[in-house]
């Protein structure tokens, strides 16, 4: 199956794609304001520069994209079918990226929570989750 846009058009649409201040990350940041937490946005002296750094509490919150991100719920499970070697392969390089961030804030001694959108579902549950981390 060939893509319905050309190339020009497809490279526009995928440049639109938001790496930063997404809904997901949006949601989390809202429940983390009404519990009163104090955060910093996309550090980037920290490796994989976390969407969400709580300083004072060395935690790092990464917010993740069930698609792009390959998670293991039915969204993050999809594969496209047009140019699926390709869409693998990223996956795969994200979720590389992810690990090796992950052991290097660990490594820096930070406490590192990935949250991913398929979890943003329950409110209740992400408020509860939420206020676990900032009580550890």
């Amino acid at each position: 199956m060939t893509d319905v846009y050309g190339r020009e058009k497809r490279s526009a649409v995928m440049a639109r794609v938001k790496g930063k201040n997404t809904s997901p990350e949006l949601k989390v940041r809202k429940a983390l304001t009404r519990l009163g937490a104090r955060y910093r946005l996309h550090r980037k002296d920290l490796p994989g520069s976390p969407d969400i750094v709580l300083p004072g509490r060395r935690l790092a919150i990464f917010v993740h994209g069930c698609f792009w991100h390959g998670h293991d719920c039915p969204r993050g499970a999809r594969v496209p079918k047009a140019n699926r070697d390709y869409w693998v392969a990223k996956v795969g390089r994200n979720r590389g990226r992810d690990t090796a961030s992950g052991e290097a804030l660990a490594a820096l001694g930070w406490r590192v929570e990935t949250i991913w959108e398929c979890d943003l579902k329950d409110e209740a549950a992400l408020s509860a989750r939420l206020a676990g981390l900032l009580a550890s």
